[in-house]
């Protein structure tokens, strides 16, 4: 079967929605921000709806919208660092796309997020300028939960730029050639 979907999934900050435009116009393809189709859907930014309505409230319209999307062909789509954690999601996406998984380690993830006010799961810690070691303490659980998802993704890729010297031009070259190989 040829691939018509590509998700993206990683921890956030991961690059997924750095990524995504880049890859989707190499293959003319349509881009899809799962967060920000849910913001434009309520009219609410996803802090706000954690905020205002919970994040069961934010995790059944991703659930909404995943479907919808899914039921497109020729688009990448890149999914909240949460996405797979539901089985429905989870299973939308592997019988819909590949499946593909940015990896970062968390230290380089702790240094993209310990200013942001935007992402729910550690704005707390954001605002009590809590030390690195809470920071890298909630970042590894949270990993350790989602993991073995994220390694079930259909191609995994390392974009821990510093240390394998990775370049978003490169990384897109490398899935572009990777997804004409599973074609």
């Amino acid at each position: 079967m040829k691939c018509r979907i590509i998700y993206l999934t990683g921890f956030m900050t991961s690059g997924k929605s750095t990524v995504g435009p880049i890859l989707a116009n190499t293959l003319g393809w349509d881009y899809y921000d799962l967060d920000r189709e849910i913001e434009a859907d309520t009219g609410k930014s996803v802090v706000n709806i954690f905020e205002s309505e919970g994040e069961q409230y934010f995790r059944d319209k991703e659930t909404e919208k995943l479907n919808e999307l899914s039921k497109k062909e020729n688009l990448i789509i890149a999914l909240g660092g949460g996405t797979i954690i539901n089985e429905n999601n989870f299973r939308i996406i592997k019988s819909t796309g590949k499946l593909i998984y940015l990896k970062v380690a968390p230290e380089i993830i702790y240094k993209r997020i310990k200013h942001k006010l935007d992402r729910p799961l550690f704005k707390d810690l954001v605002l009590n300028e809590k030390p690195e070691e809470e920071f890298l303490k909630r970042i590894k659980d949270i990993l350790a939960e989602r993991n073995s998802l994220y390694e079930s993704a259909d191609i995994t890729i390392d974009t821990d730029k510093q240390r394998i010297g990775l370049t978003i031009d490169s990384l897109v070259k490398k899935i572009c050639r990777m997804i004409n190989e599973e074609n």
